[in-house]
């Protein structure tokens, strides 16, 4: 089964999802800025992903600068800014069993699938 963190408004997410149906996976979808989820969530999927926490951030979005995360060097503080505001999570986000994508191109989801 395919998780994805999903965001129905965003474009990306929303063709990710498309793509997940019509090829006829098993999905759980997980509607992340409803149902936010926990600190040590973010911090198993930042290891699945392999990559920090800065790099899960959507740094354009308002709320980045509002919060002027980006002179914040503690990586654990970035990941509780994450937890805290679930808004600032880059999506979508795949997740099968211990690995995952951010799948804003299409075409990394179609490898992941693969």
């Amino acid at each position: 089964m395919t998780t994805i963190w999903h965001n129905p408004k965003c474009s990306k997410s929303r063709e990710a999802l498309k793509l997940l149906e019509e090829i006829g996976e098993e999905i759980e979808v997980i509607k992340y800025l409803e149902t936010a989820p926990s600190r040590e969530e973010i911090v198993a999927l930042l290891a699945k992903l392999g990559i920090s926490a800065r790099e899960l951030m959507r740094t354009k979005e308002d709320l980045y600068k509002e919060l002027a995360l980006a002179s914040v060097e503690d990586e654990s503080l970035l990941i509780d800014a994450l937890a805290e505001n679930p808004k600032l999570i880059e999506r979508p986000i795949l997740i099968d069993g211990n690995r995952a994508i951010i799948g804003r191109l299409v075409e990394r989801v179609i490898e992941f699938l693969a």
